[in-house]
């Protein structure tokens, strides 16, 4: 009897840039238009981790 019991789907995970449901095709994306706009996002610089100014260059 516990091999009837089903358990609760996991909530649908959405599209990081629509919002709408990932497809398994284009996972984490809806579709393969999202997945191009987030390449192109990483392509021209907008995805950016700030760095640290440790090095200053004071030459006198």
């Amino acid at each position: 009897m516990d091999d009837q019991i089903k358990k609760p789907a996991a909530p649908l995970k959405t599209c990081p840039i629509c919002g709408k449901p990932q497809a398994q095709a284009t996972r984490p994306f809806c579709s393969s238009r999202c997945r191009d706009v987030d390449l192109n996002r990483w392509l021209k610089g907008s995805y950016v981790i700030p760095g640290r100014d440790d090095e200053v260059d004071d030459i006198e």
